[in-house]
């Protein structure tokens, strides 16, 4: 299991069409991703379990990687992540 840790920058938070388009990237990847805030977790595959977790500006996250690439995928989701929140 690979561990990322990202501070979420966007001044909207993880709402709807940001926690979507999160949960299609993640989609896109055989490998186990869940996000991490604080003592919740949610997979990072479902959407509405991505939003329950109410991220907003200043968060920080933990996104876990399990799988055959989660090096890659875990750096490739990092990178998404500074991109696009």
């Amino acid at each position: 299991m690979v561990e990322v840790k990202y501070t979420l920058t966007g001044k909207e938070g993880l709402h709807a069409r940001p926690a979507g388009n999160f949960c299609k990237k993640a989609q896109s990847y055989a490998e186990k991703i869940n996000i991490l805030k604080k003592e919740k977790k949610a997979d990072a595959k479902r959407l509405f379990s991505v939003i329950n977790l109410q991220i907003n500006q200043g968060d920080e996250v933990v996104i876990t990687v399990e799988g055959d690439n989660e090096e890659k995928v875990a750096e490739e989701i990092k990178e998404y992540c500074v991109s696009n929140l």
